[in-house]
């Protein structure tokens, strides 16, 4: 099993190297001989107490800004620290992630929103072994959510994203809004929740969303992250995306 799934994390991955992670604005009115169809992505997200890289791609054969159906597919890897209140001490956690996941795209004039669900399998190895973890070995569950785009005025944005999944009861939602600069970027706020059923993350920071160098968009958050191990540090997050 651990096997199938590295092949299948590194499949994705290689399918997505360096492209982008977090979602960005939907592509600027222009004169296209098709609609492209496959959306590829990967990025980065840091702290103090964990590092995670994933790559991923979507695939809407109506086309990626079109309603219709849409597949998703995304693979990760890091590292994480928590403390274990079992083991009275800290634990360093090696995850590898990945998700297949089918969906539906909803469009009304200016609000996209796209809902998810499908197969989550993850891998944790602890150290030292935390045998009161739910997040331990080689697990498969259900994961589900959704990512909103709206666009209230020509200049302002407002981004939505949220998953939970039945392993360990993890989940992540996150809100941010913008303005738009120079013609060129969306900045603005951005509010960031995660965790398990024993861990919480909070985070209060900053986003620049949407600034294209090509067929090329990036986007890169920062701000300040604290958790239910009163644990706090700046956080950084950075994504990279194309249409194919």
């Amino acid at each position: 099993m651990g096997g199938v799934l590295r092949f299948f994390c590194a499949a994705i991955c290689m399918a997505a190297i360096s492209l982008s992670g977090m979602r960005t604005a939907p592509a600027q009115p222009a004169f296209e001989p098709e609609q492209p169809t496959f959306l590829l992505f990967s990025g980065a997200d840091l702290w103090r107490n964990s590092g995670f890289l994933h790559g991923g791609l979507l695939w809407s054969p109506n086309g990626i800004d079109l309603p219709g159906f849409t597949l998703k597919l995304l693979s990760g890897a890091g590292v994480y620290r928590y403390h274990s209140g079992s083991l009275g001490t800290e634990v360093t956690a090696r995850q590898v992630t990945a998700f297949a996941l089918r969906g539906w795209r909803f469009t009304y004039e200016r609000l996209q929103v796209t809902a998810f669900a499908g197969l989550d399998v993850q891998e944790h190895q602890l150290t030292p072994d935390d045998l009161a973890s739910r997040l331990r070995g080689r697990l498969i569950g259900v994961r589900s959510g959704f990512d909103l785009w709206y666009e209230p005025a020509p200049d302002t944005m407002l981004a939505a994203d949220a998953s939970v999944s039945t392993i360990g009861r993890s989940f992540s939602a996150r809100l941010a809004s913008g303005w738009r600069f120079f013609d060129a970027l969306y900045l603005g706020p951005e509010l960031h929740a995660l965790g398990s059923d024993n861990y919480r993350q909070f985070r209060a920071g900053i986003h620049a969303t949407g600034l294209r160098t090509g067929a090329i968009e990036w986007a890169a958050s920062t701000g300040w992250a604290g958790d239910s191990d009163r644990r706090g540090s700046l956080y950084a997050r950075f994504g990279i995306l194309t249409r194919r």
